[in-house]
């Protein structure tokens, strides 16, 4: 929001001597971020007069139009003789009056004047125009002023060149400062000065004499206004004041009409269109759109709509996007002046709209459309309802003094009903906030400056004003106080922290993972959580899998990306695939995270108080609302797991470095791995495995399919691991060292024939419990299928190894525990020993 220094100044009146940037101290000390104050015509000294113009001679044989051109400038240049000037532009005639800056003078640049020769004659100054002066981007020619002002009269007074801006950056809660009436309530309060607010005017009651207008969506429109002035001057212009202030502010001035409607939204903040009444057809009609319907916007584009879009219509159908854009079939007609008779037509008839919308279905509509505009950004951050008769009563007050019209006496004036909201709020609250001693009249007073109704002693009863739909909350309250005293003013104390009793058992595991992660040689990386269809397709995924079923989020960073992941298997290999693109072609990273997984019957989560702690009740709803979000992590390997280098051939990884990051997860945890074949998308058939801790599946490993490598443009063999971290800490269990025994160990290998279709995990389980206690470790160190193995049968040859605590053991005892083993093995599995 550009605000003009001396437009300020007429809603309060601040200190003569008070500077831009003075005033900007004292908005930013109260909350507002300033970001510059612009100073305009600092660089710009006279003399600048207005001219009239006297004579015009055509220069011909040059390149461009040229004119010499004789001005009355009046007693500006010493002499009160008409001024010799050169000009190229050619949009004035004689009689005109321009803008002349004479000898001695300097425009932004900086750019000195004098008199010097050229196309062979004097010229002594120079006419100009709006970007010469520093008034706009306009250089399509010269400004040529209304023939009321006399030659000689200052132009630097008359056209306000010299001003302070002050650019001030709105945050989304202070819709109200998008306004002159609220930054110069904001000024008021922080000099202590009383505020002239530009909306209490006198207006009209409602009648049934007004323009007919129908609300048929009350709640996309609670309040609307319309007014009507017939017997104007299609002619009539907008006066300099009027264009400057605009300029000043930002905005370019049109025609009178849409000058008047911009110019009350700066003042007031209610956002205005003005209607040429003889092309509206029929009542006014507020309602949602229709299965086909279309507008063309006064941008000139057609618009397909949407069955959210609300809808300013007539009987022809829609003539403007609620909020966002008017249409073009009911805009305000351009003059045309006839050129014989030099009579004006266009429009006479103008209805006013001054109506109130609801905030998320204009700030919906204009990033539906891509149509952001004044109004949507106003209406999105939230407009004052009761401001719509102010400001509908300003523009009619203003087209019927500049443009001669006359306001009828028909109001309409429709308003749904507004509950009263008061928020009760301890008087000592924003004391117990800061850390201050403010008391009980300072934040009464400090609150009924921003408008507030306060009644009450130690609990204060407080009604926010209307343009104030962000106070919702005792805590708010509180925070306009203690802007308002200057945050400065808070005092520093460092907070006295509560002893901690350090990490809990489940946050240890998590790094316990994690170094144990890194220390296998993954790099860990973050991902972000979110996915689309596309992501479950570059999966292979079926359509009924249940991983497809996501949170959506109401307003998503990206569209595609909707829904909050359901496996970290996307975001991991979407940086693989980032990673191998850039020539990094050797990696093993992993992510540990949260998933979101939908419950059966989605709640609506409460809106908690934020005055005091929730209570269980109220946070077991909470909880119950949202999605179950278990922690996993995942690892995606591709290309060589050992490097290659003099030493020889490296090792590239494969699925089977997949299940061995599983089993250093499974390690740091503190529990046995077991593992077998499975199919489970996106893992290739053959190459995957299924991890399971008892009998409860935690997850799986292996190699990618194809299919998955292919779609994701991913290197062949790549292969990854997801691992559910709750099911492996599920008992909450605390993880040791293993203990040292000071005794030697005792190796015994053994290879047993099994069937082909037996799993190696069976057969591993068997020696395990036949082996009993005193197996400290197996291991299965070849698979063998061939002839020697025979049809249908395969070698697996495992390495035991068995270890007492508190002696040596002797070869008969490390013997029988290995023939112990292989008979377990055998009656579990029909596991024999391999040449026996």
């Amino acid at each position: 929001m550009r605000v003009p220094l001396s437009w300020l100044r007429e809603y309060v009146d601040l200190p003569a001597g008070e500077t831009g940037r003075d005033v900007a101290a004292r908005l930013v000390r109260a909350g507002l971020e300033v970001e510059t104050v612009e100073q305009l015509g600092a660089d710009i000294k006279g003399p600048l007069v207005v001219g009239e113009v006297l004579s015009i001679e055509e220069l011909t044989g040059f390149k461009k139009p040229i004119r010499h051109c004789f001005l009355n400038v009046g007693t500006a240049n010493g002499t009160g003789e008409p001024q010799e000037i050169v000009c190229g532009a050619t949009n004035f005639q004689v009689g005109d009056k321009v803008v002349v800056i004479l000898p001695g003078g300097v425009l932004p640049g900086p750019f000195p004047i004098s008199a010097r020769q050229t196309y062979g004659h004097t010229s002594a100054g120079m006419i100009c125009s709006a970007r010469e002066l520093g008034m706009g981007d306009d250089h399509n020619g010269i400004i040529v002023l209304p023939p009321e002002y006399e030659a000689g009269t200052d132009a630097l007074e008359l056209l306000q060149l010299v001003d302070e801006v002050l650019d001030i950056a709105v945050t989304p809660d202070r819709g109200y400062c998008l306004s002159m009436r609220g930054v110069a309530r904001e000024a008021a309060a922080a000099y202590g000065l009383p505020l002239a607010d530009p909306a209490l005017l006198d207006v009209p009651p409602a009648n049934a004499y007004g323009y007919l207008v129908k609300v048929a969506d009350p709640v996309g429109c609670d309040r609307f206004v319309a007014r009507t002035v017939t017997g104007v001057d299609p002619g009539a212009k907008s006066p300099i004041w009027l264009q400057r202030r605009l300029q000043k502010a930002g905005i370019r001035p049109i025609s009178l009409a849409v000058d008047i409607t911009n110019y009350v939204m700066l003042e007031v903040g209610q956002p205005l269109h003005a209607y040429d009444r003889n092309r509206v057809d029929g009542p006014i009609q507020v309602r949602r759109a229709e299965a086909g319907e279309t507008l063309t916007t006064l941008d000139g584009v057609k618009r397909k709509l949407s069955a959210e879009d609300l809808l300013i219509c007539d009987n022809s159908g829609p003539i403007g996007l609620a909020g966002v854009m008017g249409g073009a079939s009911t805009e305000i007609l351009d003059p045309v002046v006839d050129a014989e008779t030099g009579a004006v037509t266009g429009t006479t008839e103008i209805i006013v709209e001054a109506a109130h919308f609801e905030p998320v279905a204009i700030a919906r509509a204009a990033k539906r459309h891509k149509l952001p505009s004044e109004a949507s950004k106003r209406f999105e951050r939230g407009v004052d309802p009761e401001a719509a008769r102010a400001a509908a009563q300003r523009a009619v007050d203003l087209l019927v003094l500049i443009a001669g019209g006359t306001a009828e006496a028909g109001v309409t004036d429709i308003a749904a009903p507004h509950p009263v909201r008061t928020i009760p709020i301890d008087a000592d609250l924003p004391d117990r906030v800061a850390g201050a001693e403010y008391g009980r009249e300072t934040v009464a007073r400090r609150l009924q400056e921003v408008g507030c109704s306060v009644v009450g002693a130690d609990v204060l009863e407080v009604t926010p004003p209307s343009w104030r739909p962000d106070l919702t909350d005792p805590y708010d309250l509180a925070e306009e106080v203690i802007r308002l005293e200057g945050y400065d003013n808070v005092p520093a104390r460092m907070p006295v922290t509560p002893p901690g009793r350090g990490l809990s058992e489940a946050q240890r595991f998590h790094r316990r993972v994690g170094v144990a992660l890194a220390g296998a040689g993954y790099v860990e990386i973050n991902a972000y959580p979110f996915v689309g269809d596309a992501s479950f397709d570059g999966l292979g995924l079926d359509a009924d899998d249940a991983r497809r079923r996501t949170v959506k989020l109401v307003n998503p960073l990206n569209d595609a990306e909707p829904g909050l992941r359901t496996t970290l298997l996307p975001g991991l290999l979407g940086a693989l695939r980032r990673n191998v693109g850039r020539g990094n072609t050797d990696l093993a990273i992993f992510e540990t995270g949260t998933v979101f997984l939908p419950k059966a019957e989605p709640k609506v989560a409460p809106r908690l108080p934020v005055d005091r702690r929730p209570t269980e009740e109220q946070l077991a709803e909470l909880n119950a609302a949202l999605p179950d979000q278990p922690r996993r992590v995942a690892v995606a390997l591709t290309g060589e797991r050992l490097p290659s280098g003099w030493w020889g051939k490296g090792a590239p990884s494969g699925w089977a470095d997949a299940v061995e990051a599983a089993r250093v997860v499974a390690a740091a945890a503190g529990v046995e791995l077991t593992v077998r074949q499975a199919q489970y998308a996106p893992w290739h058939p053959g190459r995957c495995a299924e991890l399971l801790v008892g009998e409860e599946v935690v997850g799986h490993a292996g190699e990618l399919h194809p299919r998955v490598v292919k779609a994701l443009h991913l290197p062949e063999r790549t292969s990854a691991m997801e691992l559910d971290l709750d099911l492996l800490f599920e008992d909450g269990r605390r993880v040791s060292g293993p203990p040292v025994s000071a005794y030697p160990v005792a190796t015994q290998d053994v290879a047993l024939i099994v069937d082909a279709g037996v799993h190696a995990a069976d057969v591993a389980a068997a020696l395990r419990e036949g082996a009993g206690e005193l197996l400290e470790s197996l291991r299965l160190f070849d698979v063998f299928t061939g002839e020697q193995a025979g049809a249908g049968k395969k070698s697996l040859a495992y390495t035991l190894r068995f270890r007492a605590a508190d002696r040596t053991l002797t070869a008969d005892e490390a013997s029988a525990a290995r023939a112990s083993a292989v008979a377990v093995a055998g009656e579990r599995t029909g596991a024999v020993l391999r040449g026996a």
